[in-house]
Protein backbone atom coordinates (compact mmCIF):
# COMPACT_ATOMS: atom_id res chain seq x y z
CA UNK A 1 0.00 0.00 0.00
CA UNK A 2 2.91 2.34 0.73
CA UNK A 3 4.19 1.83 -2.81
CA UNK A 4 0.76 2.47 -4.32
CA UNK A 5 0.27 5.66 -2.31
CA UNK A 6 3.75 6.90 -3.25
CA UNK A 7 3.02 6.33 -6.91
CA UNK A 8 -0.42 7.95 -6.57
CA UNK A 9 0.91 11.14 -4.94
CA UNK A 10 3.77 11.25 -7.43
CA UNK A 11 1.40 10.91 -10.40
CA UNK A 12 -0.85 13.64 -9.01
CA UNK A 13 2.16 15.92 -8.53
CA UNK A 14 3.22 15.67 -12.17
CA UNK A 15 -0.13 15.18 -13.96
CA UNK A 16 -1.93 18.11 -15.49
CA UNK A 17 -5.42 18.55 -14.07
CA UNK A 18 -8.45 20.18 -15.68
CA UNK A 19 -8.33 23.99 -15.66
CA UNK A 20 -11.90 25.12 -14.97
CA UNK A 21 -13.33 28.23 -16.60
CA UNK A 22 -14.20 31.38 -14.65
CA UNK A 23 -17.94 30.72 -14.47
CA UNK A 24 -19.15 34.14 -15.60
CA UNK A 25 -22.58 35.57 -14.82
CA UNK A 26 -24.12 32.20 -13.93
CA UNK A 27 -21.57 31.72 -11.16
CA UNK A 28 -22.16 35.24 -9.85
CA UNK A 29 -25.92 34.55 -9.76
CA UNK A 30 -25.29 31.37 -7.76
CA UNK A 31 -23.06 33.26 -5.29
CA UNK A 32 -25.85 35.78 -4.79
CA UNK A 33 -28.22 33.03 -3.57
CA UNK A 34 -26.11 32.58 -0.40
CA UNK A 35 -28.37 34.10 2.28
CA UNK A 36 -25.57 35.23 4.65
CA UNK A 37 -22.56 37.52 4.54
CA UNK A 38 -19.35 35.60 3.91
CA UNK A 39 -16.70 35.89 6.62
CA UNK A 40 -13.17 37.00 5.59
CA UNK A 41 -11.73 33.50 6.13
CA UNK A 42 -14.60 31.95 4.21
CA UNK A 43 -13.92 34.25 1.26
CA UNK A 44 -10.22 33.38 1.44
CA UNK A 45 -10.97 29.63 1.43
CA UNK A 46 -13.35 30.04 -1.52
CA UNK A 47 -10.63 31.99 -3.34
CA UNK A 48 -8.05 29.26 -2.62
CA UNK A 49 -10.32 26.50 -3.93
CA UNK A 50 -11.45 28.35 -7.05
CA UNK A 51 -7.85 29.34 -7.75
CA UNK A 52 -6.78 25.69 -7.52
CA UNK A 53 -9.62 24.59 -9.81
CA UNK A 54 -8.91 27.25 -12.42
CA UNK A 55 -5.23 26.28 -12.60
CA UNK A 56 -3.89 23.24 -14.47
CA UNK A 57 -2.57 21.80 -11.18
CA UNK A 58 -4.60 18.95 -9.71
CA UNK A 59 -6.21 20.23 -6.50
CA UNK A 60 -5.72 18.40 -3.20
CA UNK A 61 -6.85 20.88 -0.54
CA UNK A 62 -8.04 20.48 3.03
CA UNK A 63 -10.55 23.05 4.32
CA UNK A 64 -10.24 23.14 8.09
CA UNK A 65 -13.10 25.16 9.52
CA UNK A 66 -14.95 25.01 12.79
CA UNK A 67 -18.42 23.52 12.96
CA UNK A 68 -20.95 25.93 11.47
CA UNK A 69 -18.29 28.23 10.02
CA UNK A 70 -19.39 27.78 6.39
CA UNK A 71 -17.39 24.91 4.90
CA UNK A 72 -20.47 23.63 3.05
CA UNK A 73 -20.77 26.92 1.14
CA UNK A 74 -17.16 26.52 -0.05
CA UNK A 75 -18.10 23.05 -1.30
CA UNK A 76 -21.27 24.32 -3.00
CA UNK A 77 -19.41 26.95 -4.99
CA UNK A 78 -16.70 24.52 -6.04
CA UNK A 79 -19.35 22.01 -7.15
CA UNK A 80 -21.27 24.66 -9.10
CA UNK A 81 -18.11 25.80 -10.92
CA UNK A 82 -17.34 22.18 -11.85
CA UNK A 83 -20.84 21.55 -13.22
CA UNK A 84 -20.74 24.80 -15.23
CA UNK A 85 -17.67 23.39 -16.98
CA UNK A 86 -19.42 20.12 -17.86
CA UNK A 87 -17.88 18.00 -15.10
CA UNK A 88 -19.56 15.72 -12.56
CA UNK A 89 -19.18 16.14 -8.80
CA UNK A 90 -19.13 13.43 -6.11
CA UNK A 91 -19.71 14.43 -2.48
CA UNK A 92 -18.59 11.67 -0.12
CA UNK A 93 -20.09 11.77 3.40
CA UNK A 94 -19.66 9.32 6.30
CA UNK A 95 -23.28 8.75 7.35
CA UNK A 96 -26.71 8.32 5.78
CA UNK A 97 -28.13 11.11 7.94
CA UNK A 98 -25.54 13.57 6.67
CA UNK A 99 -26.12 12.40 3.09
CA UNK A 100 -29.83 13.12 3.58
CA UNK A 101 -29.20 16.62 4.96
CA UNK A 102 -26.54 17.51 2.35
CA UNK A 103 -28.83 16.21 -0.38
CA UNK A 104 -31.54 18.65 0.67
CA UNK A 105 -29.04 21.55 0.95
CA UNK A 106 -27.39 20.96 -2.46
CA UNK A 107 -30.73 20.37 -4.21
CA UNK A 108 -32.26 23.54 -2.73
CA UNK A 109 -29.40 25.67 -4.05
CA UNK A 110 -28.69 23.93 -7.36
CA UNK A 111 -32.00 22.64 -8.69
CA UNK A 112 -33.22 26.19 -9.57
CA UNK A 113 -30.21 26.37 -11.92
CA UNK A 114 -31.25 23.17 -13.70
CA UNK A 115 -28.62 20.96 -12.05
CA UNK A 116 -29.55 17.32 -11.40
CA UNK A 117 -28.59 16.47 -7.77
CA UNK A 118 -28.98 12.87 -6.59
CA UNK A 119 -28.44 11.22 -3.19
CA UNK A 120 -27.18 7.65 -2.82
CA UNK A 121 -27.39 5.95 0.59
CA UNK A 122 -29.20 3.14 2.33
CA UNK A 123 -32.27 5.41 2.52
CA UNK A 124 -32.56 4.83 -1.25
CA UNK A 125 -34.21 1.68 -2.62
CA UNK A 126 -32.25 -0.81 -4.76
CA UNK A 127 -34.22 0.19 -7.86
CA UNK A 128 -33.57 3.89 -7.28
CA UNK A 129 -29.89 3.19 -6.59
CA UNK A 130 -29.54 1.38 -9.92
CA UNK A 131 -31.22 4.28 -11.69
CA UNK A 132 -28.75 6.74 -10.10
CA UNK A 133 -25.80 4.57 -11.19
CA UNK A 134 -27.13 4.51 -14.75
CA UNK A 135 -27.56 8.31 -14.71
CA UNK A 136 -24.00 8.81 -13.44
CA UNK A 137 -22.58 6.54 -16.13
CA UNK A 138 -24.60 8.39 -18.81
CA UNK A 139 -23.72 11.84 -17.44
CA UNK A 140 -27.36 12.71 -16.71
CA UNK A 141 -26.73 13.22 -12.97
CA UNK A 142 -24.26 16.04 -12.39
CA UNK A 143 -23.92 16.03 -8.60
CA UNK A 144 -24.20 12.90 -6.44
CA UNK A 145 -24.05 12.89 -2.65
CA UNK A 146 -23.48 9.56 -0.97
CA UNK A 147 -21.83 7.42 1.64
CA UNK A 148 -19.07 4.85 1.02
CA UNK A 149 -21.39 3.27 -1.57
CA UNK A 150 -19.92 5.81 -4.01
CA UNK A 151 -16.67 3.83 -3.72
CA UNK A 152 -18.33 0.67 -5.05
CA UNK A 153 -16.88 -0.79 -8.23
CA UNK A 154 -20.42 -0.66 -9.67
CA UNK A 155 -20.44 3.17 -9.63
CA UNK A 156 -19.08 4.66 -12.87
CA UNK A 157 -18.87 8.36 -13.71
CA UNK A 158 -19.13 9.71 -17.23
CA UNK A 159 -16.76 12.62 -16.47
CA UNK A 160 -15.88 13.08 -12.80
CA UNK A 161 -14.11 16.40 -12.23
CA UNK A 162 -14.38 17.09 -8.50
CA UNK A 163 -14.46 14.95 -5.37
CA UNK A 164 -15.56 16.55 -2.08
CA UNK A 165 -14.94 14.52 1.09
CA UNK A 166 -16.96 15.84 4.04
CA UNK A 167 -16.08 15.05 7.67
CA UNK A 168 -12.87 13.50 6.42
CA UNK A 169 -11.78 12.19 9.80
CA UNK A 170 -14.53 9.57 9.72
CA UNK A 171 -13.20 7.81 6.61
CA UNK A 172 -10.38 5.31 6.43
CA UNK A 173 -7.23 6.20 4.52
CA UNK A 174 -7.84 3.29 2.15
CA UNK A 175 -11.33 4.59 1.31
CA UNK A 176 -10.09 8.09 0.56
CA UNK A 177 -7.17 6.97 -1.56
CA UNK A 178 -9.42 4.52 -3.43
CA UNK A 179 -11.58 7.22 -4.96
CA UNK A 180 -8.54 9.41 -5.66
CA UNK A 181 -7.02 6.51 -7.54
CA UNK A 182 -10.10 6.31 -9.78
CA UNK A 183 -8.89 9.41 -11.56
CA UNK A 184 -5.36 10.73 -11.13
CA UNK A 185 -6.45 14.10 -12.47
CA UNK A 186 -9.62 14.60 -10.39
CA UNK A 187 -9.62 17.64 -8.11
CA UNK A 188 -10.06 16.69 -4.45
CA UNK A 189 -11.31 18.89 -1.63
CA UNK A 190 -11.66 17.60 1.94
CA UNK A 191 -13.74 19.33 4.62
CA UNK A 192 -13.21 18.87 8.33
CA UNK A 193 -13.59 20.74 11.59
CA UNK A 194 -11.08 18.42 13.26
CA UNK A 195 -8.94 16.67 10.65
CA UNK A 196 -7.37 13.46 11.88
CA UNK A 197 -3.70 13.76 12.91
CA UNK A 198 -2.45 12.04 9.75
CA UNK A 199 -4.33 14.48 7.52
CA UNK A 200 -3.39 17.55 9.55
CA UNK A 201 0.24 16.43 9.58
CA UNK A 202 0.22 16.02 5.79
CA UNK A 203 -1.20 19.53 5.44
CA UNK A 204 1.24 21.09 7.88
CA UNK A 205 4.23 19.65 6.09
CA UNK A 206 3.06 20.64 2.64
CA UNK A 207 1.94 17.37 1.07
CA UNK A 208 -1.54 18.85 0.80
CA UNK A 209 -2.73 22.43 0.62
CA UNK A 210 -4.52 23.83 3.65
CA UNK A 211 -7.11 26.59 4.13
CA UNK A 212 -8.26 27.43 7.66
CA UNK A 213 -11.60 29.17 8.34
CA UNK A 214 -11.11 30.80 11.75
CA UNK A 215 -13.63 33.63 11.56
CA UNK A 216 -16.94 32.83 13.32
CA UNK A 217 -20.25 33.93 11.81
CA UNK A 218 -21.54 37.22 13.19
CA UNK A 219 -23.13 37.05 16.69
CA UNK A 220 -22.07 33.41 17.23
CA UNK A 221 -21.34 32.54 20.91
CA UNK A 222 -18.90 29.91 22.18
CA UNK A 223 -20.22 26.72 23.82
CA UNK A 224 -19.78 26.57 27.60
CA UNK A 225 -18.28 23.18 28.46
CA UNK A 226 -18.37 21.34 31.80
CA UNK A 227 -16.85 18.04 32.96
CA UNK A 228 -18.96 16.28 35.59
CA UNK A 229 -19.46 12.89 37.21
CA UNK A 230 -22.90 11.32 36.62
CA UNK A 231 -25.30 13.21 38.88
CA UNK A 232 -29.11 12.97 38.53
CA UNK A 233 -29.71 16.51 39.79
CA UNK A 234 -27.17 18.06 37.40
CA UNK A 235 -28.61 16.20 34.39
CA UNK A 236 -32.23 17.06 35.28
CA UNK A 237 -31.32 20.73 35.81
CA UNK A 238 -29.46 20.93 32.47
CA UNK A 239 -32.40 19.45 30.55
CA UNK A 240 -35.01 21.61 32.32
CA UNK A 241 -33.00 24.80 31.76
CA UNK A 242 -32.89 24.16 28.00
CA UNK A 243 -36.57 23.24 27.78
CA UNK A 244 -37.43 26.31 29.84
CA UNK A 245 -36.00 28.61 27.16
CA UNK A 246 -37.78 26.76 24.34
CA UNK A 247 -34.84 24.67 23.14
CA UNK A 248 -34.08 20.99 22.61
CA UNK A 249 -31.48 18.60 24.02
CA UNK A 250 -29.11 15.95 22.68
CA UNK A 251 -28.18 13.17 25.11
CA UNK A 252 -25.34 11.05 23.69
CA UNK A 253 -24.94 7.46 24.90
CA UNK A 254 -22.77 5.40 22.56
CA UNK A 255 -23.90 1.91 23.63
CA UNK A 256 -26.88 0.53 21.71
CA UNK A 257 -27.36 -2.33 24.21
CA UNK A 258 -28.08 0.05 27.10
CA UNK A 259 -29.41 3.13 25.31
CA UNK A 260 -33.09 2.31 26.02
CA UNK A 261 -32.36 2.11 29.75
CA UNK A 262 -30.60 5.50 29.68
CA UNK A 263 -33.57 7.03 27.84
CA UNK A 264 -35.93 5.64 30.52
CA UNK A 265 -33.73 7.18 33.21
CA UNK A 266 -33.92 10.59 31.50
CA UNK A 267 -37.71 10.24 31.32
CA UNK A 268 -37.84 9.54 35.09
CA UNK A 269 -35.58 12.51 35.86
CA UNK A 270 -37.56 14.91 33.64
CA UNK A 271 -41.09 13.47 33.29
CA UNK A 272 -42.37 16.48 31.36
CA UNK A 273 -39.81 15.99 28.55
CA UNK A 274 -40.73 14.14 25.36
CA UNK A 275 -37.85 11.67 24.80
CA UNK A 276 -37.02 9.63 21.68
CA UNK A 277 -34.13 7.22 20.92
CA UNK A 278 -31.95 7.00 17.79
CA UNK A 279 -29.04 4.74 16.78
CA UNK A 280 -27.33 3.33 13.70
CA UNK A 281 -29.08 -0.06 13.73
CA UNK A 282 -32.47 1.51 13.02
CA UNK A 283 -33.95 1.38 9.53
CA UNK A 284 -33.03 4.27 7.26
CA UNK A 285 -36.58 5.53 6.95
CA UNK A 286 -36.97 5.44 10.76
CA UNK A 287 -33.82 7.55 11.25
CA UNK A 288 -35.02 9.99 8.61
CA UNK A 289 -38.40 10.30 10.33
CA UNK A 290 -36.70 10.70 13.74
CA UNK A 291 -34.54 13.58 12.50
CA UNK A 292 -37.38 15.32 10.69
CA UNK A 293 -39.52 15.09 13.83
CA UNK A 294 -36.68 16.57 15.88
CA UNK A 295 -36.23 19.42 13.40
CA UNK A 296 -39.97 20.13 13.60
CA UNK A 297 -39.93 20.04 17.45
CA UNK A 298 -42.25 17.04 17.83
CA UNK A 299 -40.15 15.94 20.82
CA UNK A 300 -37.65 17.57 23.19
CA UNK A 301 -34.76 15.18 23.97
CA UNK A 302 -32.98 12.94 21.46
CA UNK A 303 -31.09 10.15 23.24
CA UNK A 304 -28.75 8.87 20.54
CA UNK A 305 -25.42 7.27 19.71
CA UNK A 306 -22.76 9.26 17.89
CA UNK A 307 -24.80 9.13 14.65
CA UNK A 308 -25.68 12.77 15.33
CA UNK A 309 -22.01 13.77 15.42
CA UNK A 310 -21.47 14.61 11.76
CA UNK A 311 -22.55 17.85 10.17
CA UNK A 312 -26.23 17.82 11.17
CA UNK A 313 -27.74 21.25 11.68
CA UNK A 314 -30.43 21.75 14.35
CA UNK A 315 -30.06 25.39 15.49
CA UNK A 316 -32.87 25.03 18.06
CA UNK A 317 -30.90 22.37 20.03
CA UNK A 318 -28.46 24.14 22.34
CA UNK A 319 -27.67 21.71 25.17
CA UNK A 320 -25.80 18.43 24.73
CA UNK A 321 -24.93 15.86 27.40
CA UNK A 322 -22.28 13.28 26.44
CA UNK A 323 -22.25 10.16 28.63
CA UNK A 324 -18.92 8.32 29.10
CA UNK A 325 -17.09 11.16 27.41
CA UNK A 326 -13.83 9.53 28.52
CA UNK A 327 -14.44 6.71 26.01
CA UNK A 328 -14.65 9.00 22.97
CA UNK A 329 -11.85 10.46 20.87
CA UNK A 330 -11.00 14.15 20.86
CA UNK A 331 -12.30 14.69 17.34
CA UNK A 332 -15.54 12.85 18.22
CA UNK A 333 -16.06 15.01 21.30
CA UNK A 334 -15.47 18.17 19.31
CA UNK A 335 -17.82 17.10 16.54
CA UNK A 336 -20.54 16.22 19.05
CA UNK A 337 -20.18 19.53 20.85
CA UNK A 338 -20.52 21.19 17.45
CA UNK A 339 -24.13 19.97 17.21
CA UNK A 340 -25.09 22.81 19.58
CA UNK A 341 -24.29 26.51 19.49
CA UNK A 342 -25.17 26.90 15.81
CA UNK A 343 -27.37 29.96 16.37
CA UNK A 344 -27.12 33.21 18.33
CA UNK A 345 -28.16 31.45 21.58
CA UNK A 346 -25.62 30.47 24.27
CA UNK A 347 -25.12 26.68 24.20
CA UNK A 348 -23.98 24.22 26.89
CA UNK A 349 -22.05 20.94 26.72
CA UNK A 350 -21.78 18.49 29.65
CA UNK A 351 -19.05 15.84 29.47
CA UNK A 352 -20.19 13.08 31.83
CA UNK A 353 -17.67 10.62 33.29
CA UNK A 354 -18.56 7.71 35.60
CA UNK A 355 -18.45 8.27 39.35
CA UNK A 356 -15.56 6.51 41.05
CA UNK A 357 -14.15 4.93 37.87
CA UNK A 358 -10.54 5.48 36.86
CA UNK A 359 -9.99 7.63 33.76
CA UNK A 360 -6.91 6.94 31.61
CA UNK A 361 -4.15 9.53 31.21
CA UNK A 362 -4.94 10.07 27.51
CA UNK A 363 -8.66 10.43 28.30
CA UNK A 364 -7.83 13.10 30.90
CA UNK A 365 -5.76 14.95 28.27
CA UNK A 366 -8.63 14.76 25.76
CA UNK A 367 -11.20 16.03 28.27
CA UNK A 368 -8.86 18.82 29.40
CA UNK A 369 -8.32 19.83 25.77
CA UNK A 370 -12.03 19.90 24.89
CA UNK A 371 -12.74 21.98 28.00
CA UNK A 372 -9.82 24.35 27.31
CA UNK A 373 -10.56 24.98 23.63
CA UNK A 374 -14.04 26.45 23.93
CA UNK A 375 -13.54 29.63 21.93
CA UNK A 376 -14.96 29.82 18.43
CA UNK A 377 -12.68 28.45 15.75
CA UNK A 378 -10.89 25.90 17.94
CA UNK A 379 -11.10 23.03 15.47
CA UNK A 380 -7.58 23.58 14.16
CA UNK A 381 -6.19 23.78 17.71
CA UNK A 382 -8.11 20.64 18.69
CA UNK A 383 -6.61 18.77 15.74
CA UNK A 384 -3.14 20.05 16.63
CA UNK A 385 -3.62 18.86 20.23
CA UNK A 386 -4.80 15.49 18.91
CA UNK A 387 -1.63 15.39 16.82
CA UNK A 388 0.36 15.94 20.03
CA UNK A 389 -1.55 13.31 22.05
CA UNK A 390 -1.76 10.57 19.43
CA UNK A 391 1.26 11.21 17.23
CA UNK A 392 1.48 11.93 13.53
CA UNK A 393 0.25 8.59 12.25
CA UNK A 394 1.79 6.48 9.52
CA UNK A 395 1.82 8.74 6.49
CA UNK A 396 1.96 5.85 4.07
CA UNK A 397 -0.22 3.24 5.73
CA UNK A 398 -3.82 3.01 6.87
CA UNK A 399 -3.25 3.84 10.54
CA UNK A 400 -4.90 7.12 11.49
CA UNK A 401 -2.84 7.61 14.66
CA UNK A 402 0.37 6.42 16.30
CA UNK A 403 3.93 7.39 15.49
CA UNK A 404 5.47 6.96 12.06
CA UNK A 405 6.95 3.49 12.22
CA UNK A 406 8.59 1.77 9.29
CA UNK A 407 8.85 4.90 7.11
CA UNK A 408 9.82 8.24 8.65
CA UNK A 409 8.56 11.47 7.13
CA UNK A 410 11.91 12.59 5.74
CA UNK A 411 12.46 9.27 4.00
CA UNK A 412 8.90 9.51 2.68
CA UNK A 413 9.55 12.94 1.18
CA UNK A 414 12.85 11.73 -0.26
CA UNK A 415 11.17 8.69 -1.84
CA UNK A 416 8.32 10.83 -3.16
CA UNK A 417 10.66 13.40 -4.72
CA UNK A 418 12.69 10.57 -6.24
CA UNK A 419 9.57 8.93 -7.68
CA UNK A 420 8.44 12.26 -9.18
CA UNK A 421 11.85 12.84 -10.78
CA UNK A 422 11.88 9.27 -12.11
CA UNK A 423 8.42 9.78 -13.70
CA UNK A 424 9.72 12.97 -15.31
CA UNK A 425 12.61 11.00 -16.77
CA UNK A 426 15.25 12.73 -14.64
CA UNK A 427 18.37 11.04 -13.30
CA UNK A 428 17.63 9.92 -9.74
CA UNK A 429 20.85 8.06 -9.02
CA UNK A 430 22.82 10.18 -6.63
CA UNK A 431 26.14 9.40 -4.96
CA UNK A 432 26.11 8.50 -1.28
CA UNK A 433 27.11 11.27 1.15
CA UNK A 434 30.85 11.74 1.57
CA UNK A 435 32.39 9.96 4.55
CA UNK A 436 34.80 12.15 6.50
CA UNK A 437 37.26 10.50 8.90
CA UNK A 438 39.67 12.88 10.59
CA UNK A 439 41.55 12.66 13.92
CA UNK A 440 39.64 15.50 15.60
CA UNK A 441 37.14 15.53 18.46
CA UNK A 442 33.91 16.70 16.81
CA UNK A 443 30.81 16.39 18.99
CA UNK A 444 28.42 18.32 21.28
CA UNK A 445 29.40 17.92 24.94
CA UNK A 446 26.61 17.01 27.38
CA UNK A 447 27.36 20.02 29.54
CA UNK A 448 26.99 22.41 26.58
CA UNK A 449 23.49 21.25 25.55
CA UNK A 450 22.22 19.29 28.53
CA UNK A 451 18.82 18.11 27.28
CA UNK A 452 19.23 14.97 25.17
CA UNK A 453 16.37 15.72 22.77
CA UNK A 454 17.73 19.22 22.09
CA UNK A 455 21.20 17.81 21.55
CA UNK A 456 19.91 15.22 19.06
CA UNK A 457 17.84 17.86 17.29
CA UNK A 458 20.93 20.06 16.97
CA UNK A 459 22.96 17.21 15.48
CA UNK A 460 20.17 16.68 12.95
CA UNK A 461 20.02 20.34 11.98
CA UNK A 462 23.78 20.43 11.47
CA UNK A 463 23.70 17.27 9.38
CA UNK A 464 20.74 18.52 7.30
CA UNK A 465 22.27 21.89 6.38
CA UNK A 466 22.25 21.94 2.55
CA UNK A 467 25.05 24.48 2.07
CA UNK A 468 27.65 26.57 3.86
CA UNK A 469 25.27 29.50 4.33
CA UNK A 470 22.65 27.35 6.08
CA UNK A 471 25.35 25.72 8.19
CA UNK A 472 26.58 29.17 9.23
CA UNK A 473 23.05 30.19 10.25
CA UNK A 474 22.75 27.11 12.47
CA UNK A 475 26.13 27.89 14.01
CA UNK A 476 25.14 31.50 14.75
CA UNK A 477 21.85 30.39 16.32
CA UNK A 478 23.54 27.79 18.55
CA UNK A 479 26.13 30.30 19.68
CA UNK A 480 23.35 32.77 20.47
CA UNK A 481 21.27 30.22 22.44
CA UNK A 482 23.94 28.27 24.30
CA UNK A 483 26.97 30.56 24.44
CA UNK A 484 30.49 30.41 22.94
CA UNK A 485 31.21 27.18 21.07
CA UNK A 486 33.45 24.64 22.82
CA UNK A 487 36.36 23.40 20.72
CA UNK A 488 34.57 20.11 20.01
CA UNK A 489 31.49 21.90 18.63
CA UNK A 490 33.69 24.18 16.53
CA UNK A 491 35.36 21.07 15.11
CA UNK A 492 31.96 19.59 14.35
CA UNK A 493 30.98 22.60 12.25
CA UNK A 494 34.38 22.59 10.55
CA UNK A 495 34.09 18.89 9.64
CA UNK A 496 30.54 19.42 8.31
CA UNK A 497 31.85 22.31 6.22
CA UNK A 498 34.49 19.97 4.81
CA UNK A 499 31.78 17.40 4.05
CA UNK A 500 29.67 19.91 2.10
CA UNK A 501 32.66 20.95 -0.03
CA UNK A 502 33.66 17.29 -0.56
CA UNK A 503 30.17 16.38 -1.78
CA UNK A 504 30.18 19.31 -4.21
CA UNK A 505 33.40 17.85 -5.68
CA UNK A 506 31.88 14.37 -5.99
CA UNK A 507 34.22 12.88 -3.39
CA UNK A 508 33.13 9.61 -1.80
CA UNK A 509 35.35 9.91 1.26
CA UNK A 510 38.20 11.73 2.93
CA UNK A 511 40.41 9.54 5.11
CA UNK A 512 43.77 9.89 6.76
CA UNK A 513 46.87 7.96 7.65
CA UNK A 514 49.59 9.17 9.96
CA UNK A 515 51.34 11.18 7.25
CA UNK A 516 48.79 11.78 4.45
CA UNK A 517 45.20 12.57 3.55
CA UNK A 518 43.41 10.34 1.03
CA UNK A 519 40.59 11.71 -1.17
CA UNK A 520 38.43 9.05 -2.89
CA UNK A 521 37.04 10.58 -6.08
CA UNK A 522 33.67 9.36 -7.39
CA UNK A 523 32.74 8.67 -11.01
CA UNK A 524 30.43 11.70 -11.20
CA UNK A 525 33.01 14.24 -10.05
CA UNK A 526 33.01 17.62 -11.81
CA UNK A 527 36.84 17.60 -11.70
CA UNK A 528 38.17 17.24 -15.28
CA UNK A 529 40.58 14.30 -15.58
CA UNK A 530 43.06 16.45 -17.50
CA UNK A 531 43.24 19.05 -14.73
CA UNK A 532 43.61 16.32 -12.08
CA UNK A 533 46.53 14.81 -13.98
CA UNK A 534 48.04 18.28 -14.34
CA UNK A 535 47.72 18.81 -10.57
CA UNK A 536 49.57 15.55 -9.82
CA UNK A 537 52.21 16.12 -12.50
CA UNK A 538 52.87 19.63 -11.22
CA UNK A 539 53.74 18.40 -7.70
CA UNK A 540 54.81 14.72 -7.91
CA UNK A 541 56.50 14.84 -4.51
CA UNK A 542 53.21 15.82 -2.91
CA UNK A 543 50.40 14.07 -4.85
CA UNK A 544 49.91 10.51 -6.00
CA UNK A 545 46.92 9.32 -8.05
CA UNK A 546 46.06 5.63 -7.58
CA UNK A 547 44.25 3.50 -10.22
CA UNK A 548 41.12 3.12 -8.05
CA UNK A 549 40.51 6.89 -8.06
CA UNK A 550 42.17 7.79 -4.76
CA UNK A 551 44.24 10.96 -4.56
CA UNK A 552 46.93 10.85 -1.85
CA UNK A 553 48.17 14.19 -0.45
CA UNK A 554 51.48 13.26 1.17
CA UNK A 555 52.28 16.79 2.30
CA UNK A 556 49.24 16.92 4.62
CA UNK A 557 51.08 15.53 7.63
CA UNK A 558 48.34 15.55 10.27
CA UNK A 559 50.84 15.08 13.09
CA UNK A 560 52.44 18.41 12.25
CA UNK A 561 49.48 20.59 11.26
CA UNK A 562 45.76 21.08 12.00
CA UNK A 563 43.78 18.27 10.36
CA UNK A 564 40.93 20.44 9.08
CA UNK A 565 43.31 23.04 7.66
CA UNK A 566 45.31 20.32 5.90
CA UNK A 567 42.17 18.87 4.30
CA UNK A 568 40.90 22.33 3.29
CA UNK A 569 44.18 22.96 1.45
CA UNK A 570 43.60 19.85 -0.62
CA UNK A 571 39.95 20.73 -1.27
CA UNK A 572 40.93 24.22 -2.46
CA UNK A 573 43.37 22.66 -4.93
CA UNK A 574 40.64 20.39 -6.30
CA UNK A 575 38.15 23.28 -6.47
CA UNK A 576 40.68 25.27 -8.49
CA UNK A 577 40.84 22.34 -10.93
CA UNK A 578 37.09 22.50 -11.40
CA UNK A 579 37.16 26.25 -11.91
CA UNK A 580 40.02 25.82 -14.44
CA UNK A 581 42.20 28.26 -12.59
CA UNK A 582 45.75 28.00 -11.24
CA UNK A 583 46.28 24.90 -9.13
CA UNK A 584 47.36 25.17 -5.52
CA UNK A 585 51.00 24.25 -6.07
CA UNK A 586 51.34 27.16 -8.48
CA UNK A 587 49.92 29.66 -5.97
CA UNK A 588 52.54 31.39 -3.78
Amino acid sequence: MAKELLQLYARRAVSAGHAFAEGGEAFEEFEATFPYDETPDQLAAIGDVLGDMRSAKTMDRLICGDVGFGKTEVALRAAFLAVLDGKQVAVLVPTTTLAFQHGRTFAARMTPFGINVRTMSRFVSDAERKKIRDELAAGVSEVVIGTHQLLSRHVRFADLGLLIVDEEQLFGVGQKEKIKALRDSVDVMALSATPIPRTLHMSLVGIRDLSVIDTPPEDRLSVRTFITRWDDDTIAEAVRRELGRGGQVFFIHNRIQSIAGVADRVRRLVPEARVRVGHGQMKGEDIEELLIDFAERRYDVLVATTIVGSGLDFPQANTILINRADMLGLAQLYQLRGRVGRSKVRAYCYLIIPGGAAVSADARKRLAAIRTFTELGSGYKIAAKDLEIRGAGNLLGTEQSGHIGAVGFELYRELLDEEIRRMRGEDVDKPPPAEISLPVAAFIPDDYIEEASLRLGTYKRIADAPDAEALGEVEDEIRDRFGPLPAEVGNLFAVMGVKLRAQALGLLSIDHSKDAVVYRIGEKTPIPASRLIELVAGAPARYRLLPDGRLVDKEANLLKKDAVEAVLEGLIALELCVNNRETLNQVP
